[in-house]
């Protein structure tokens, strides 16, 4: 099955009342736009991902989604249904198009990996997936500014995004939709054409930002992780993902990137959960050698179902050898790559211990980490 996402980014954001488009304007350590695309690029049944643009915002998109490969950028319409059927067009001219399509608003940067695969597994087995939550308040029908009815709120649901769909059943329906017709979002334009869509439940936490103030409704936790391995037998060490060629390695179950592992500590703290010996014990084979990139995801994927998002992360390594400066820079490209967030989000420096105490006598290597985790609500 080929699974592809649409991502409409091709308004102003005029209610916003940024100078720039609202998708573009920074928020948790990072911009919404960046924040849904890398939450697309890191689940792997996604294929492609189509970002629907203007013109006008074509350079400077460009250069914030450089790093992902499966993205395309497809010029956007007047209005957002006019951006999807753009989308949806340039799928149906590839070679093998795809068999189902998510829709996710660029403005709702909060998805986790969990809605991204409910929503895939409610679209294979119906053929369509719209992601909603069940009103908790009351609900009147107005007229002229009075309440003239109460409605069932056991039936009503507010509506959001990702909404999945079988891609020929919403590519006709699209094809099919009149001139000067205009739907506020897929789901409207799938149950007027095709049928009623299937509802799936979303997060209170996936909200779109809308408003000015919208960017700014953010709850923030601090966390902080040490920790050391010492040096062993071996011919190099990993830390932050690259390989570094040494006369050691580093005594450790796993891989031994001490970085990861502080990074991955400090995460969990913030969001209020146990540490990576909880979820990674070193008594299971399984972790044995493990790849700490791969853990780190995992990680970001239990943060992110808690409801947070990592604005930044900053390392400090102490270690007597090797040397470390040129490593640097790939390491935060790794570290941004993993936890879905921009190279300048990320610190790492590097210092000796002036020769002072096991670190200072070239025994092992420590690193303290802090982030900093961002909510909604």
């Amino acid at each position: 099955m080929r699974i592809c996402a649409v991502i409409p980014a091709a308004g102003s954001g005029n209610r916003a009342g940024f100078a720039e488009n609202k998708i573009l304007h920074k928020t948790g350590g990072t911009v919404p736009l960046f924040s849904v695309v890398s939450a697309f690029a890191a689940n792997a049944q996604i294929a492609t991902i189509a970002v629907c643009i203007r013109e006008g915002d074509r350079a400077e998109i460009g250069k914030l989604l450089a790093r992902f490969q499966n993205v395309v950028l497809v010029t956007g319409g007047a209005t957002r249904t006019e951006s999807v059927k753009n989308a949806l067009e340039a799928f149906a001219t590839e070679k093998t198009p795809p068999d189902y399509v998510l829709i996710h608003d660029a403005a709702r940067p909060f998805l986790s990996q969990k809605i991204i695969d409910d929503c895939i597994a409610a679209v294979r087995s119906f053929g369509s997936a719209v992601c909603a939550l069940p009103c908790t308040d009351t609900a009147v029908l107005s007229e002229n500014g009075f309440a003239v009815s109460p409605l069932p709120r056991e039936k009503l649901y507010t509506v959001q995004t990702p909404q999945g769909f079988s891609f020929p059943e919403l590519l006709s329906a699209y094809r099919r939709i009149g001139e000067g017709e205009t739907f506020t979002d897929d789901s409207g334009v799938f149950a007027k054409y095709v049928a009623p869509p299937r509802l799936f439940e979303g997060e209170r936490t996936n909200v779109k930002l809308t408003f000015r103030e919208d960017f700014f409704m953010q709850t923030f936790r601090t966390g902080i992780g040490i920790d050391t391995h010492a040096f062993c037998d071996g011919d190099h060490i990993m830390l932050g993902g690259v390989r570094i060629p040494h006369g050691s390695g580093l005594a450790a179950h796993s891989d031994g990137d001490v970085l990861i592992h502080a990074v991955m500590d400090a995460m969990l703290s913030a969001a209020g959960l146990c540490d990576i010996g909880h979820y990674f014990p070193d008594t299971d084979p399984q972790y044995k050698g493990a790849d700490s990139i791969a853990l780190l995801k995992k990680v970001r994927r239990l943060v992110e179902n808690e409801g947070f998002c990592v604005s930044n992360v900053s390392a400090a390594i102490v270690a007597q050898r090797p040397k470390l400066a040129t490593f640097i820079p790939k390491m935060k490209e790794n570290l941004a790559d993993a936890l879905g967030i921009c190279e300048t989000d990320v610190g790492i420096t590097a210092g000796t211990n002036e020769g002072l105490g096991y670190l200072g006598r070239g025994e092992g290597i420590t690193v303290t980490a802090t982030t900093l985790l961002n909510r909604i609500g």
